[in-house]
């Protein structure tokens, strides 16, 4: 007699997308999260293998749901952009964010960010940032020999894998672009946006003027041109006039000259025949 073995089919684990905590404590720790996940966003909006997510859980394990860890910005570089409830490792070719950032809030224990520093170690992270608004104060490790180890000076440090500089000034981090451009919050950028729709406009009126002017001294040029024309047409038509008269007096004096030629031979034959008449013995003075 055969006994069937029954076994009982394994119940799938669920990766819960949510720890029920909130993205953020207070509004100046969400400001800083939303400005450095968009700006890090946008550096790299047209590379489709670089992943950039804010507060989303992170299972570096398959098997285990316990453990997690939702870092406030983290950047999975080979990794395509697109929607994830959650960053499961192993249906990522099982790599690591190389990235990530924590901004403090007055919420945060010494216990939980060096919990967060031994997770980040243990699972790969290359480059760990952590800023402190409130204070004003930044660190960061980066990976050496598979050890995250403290940056020395964090002020003028840039990012290896991000190319990002990392500046502090009296108002707080400020990080940069590899083009120089300062990451901004959404008010800044909306700022930015209107001062440069009011410089194009700016512009656009400059360009009317400068169009209007142009076409003002176009249009006074051709009334000069048109003067001169009518001059050189005044000038013209007086030196034909000119001329027409040189040339009547010069007929004039054509005339003026046959008829002197005229009465000089009338002359000539009067005194032939009065020569004629006194060799016939006639006084032509007598008659």
């Amino acid at each position: 007699m055969v006994t069937e073995i029954k076994t009982t089919p394994k119940t799938p684990i669920i990766y819960p997308e949510s720890d029920g905590q909130p993205m953020a404590e207070n509004t100046e720790q969400f400001r800083w999260i939303v400005t450095i996940q968009g700006g890090i966003d946008a550096l790299f909006k047209d590379d489709p293998n670089v992943f950039v997510a804010g507060d989303l859980l992170w299972y570096p394990v398959e098997g285990n749901n316990k453990l997690r860890v939702a870092p406030d910005v983290m950047v999975a570089i080979g990794r395509p952009k697109v929607k994830r409830g959650s960053y499961l490792q192993w249906e990522e070719d099982d790599i690591a964010p190389q990235v990530v950032f924590e901004v403090l809030s007055p919420g945060n224990t010494l216990t939980e960010m060096a919990k967060k520093l031994d997770f980040y170690q243990r699972y790969g992270v290359e480059e760990y940032y952590i800023y402190d608004p409130d204070k004003i104060d930044v660190c960061g490790w980066i990976r050496t020999e598979n050890q995250l180890t403290l940056i020395d000076t964090i002020k003028g440090w840039i990012s290896p894998r991000l190319g990002v500089k990392f500046e502090i000034s009296e108002s707080g981090l400020e990080l940069y672009r590899p083009d120089g451009r300062k990451f901004s919050t959404y008010i800044e950028l909306e700022s930015d946006r209107q001062k440069a729709e009011e410089r194009a406009q700016q512009a656009e009126e400059r360009a009317q003027q400068e169009a209007e002017h142009a076409q003002q001294e176009a249009e006074r040029a051709q009334q000069e041109a048109q003067r001169a024309q009518k001059a050189e047409e005044r000038a013209q038509q007086q030196a034909e006039r000119a001329q027409q008269q040189a040339e009547r007096a010069q007929q004039e004096a054509e005339r003026a000259q046959q008829e002197a030629e005229r009465a000089q031979q009338e002359a000539e034959r009067a005194n032939r025949l009065a020569e004629r008449l006194r060799e016939l013995g006639i006084d032509p003075d007598a008659m």
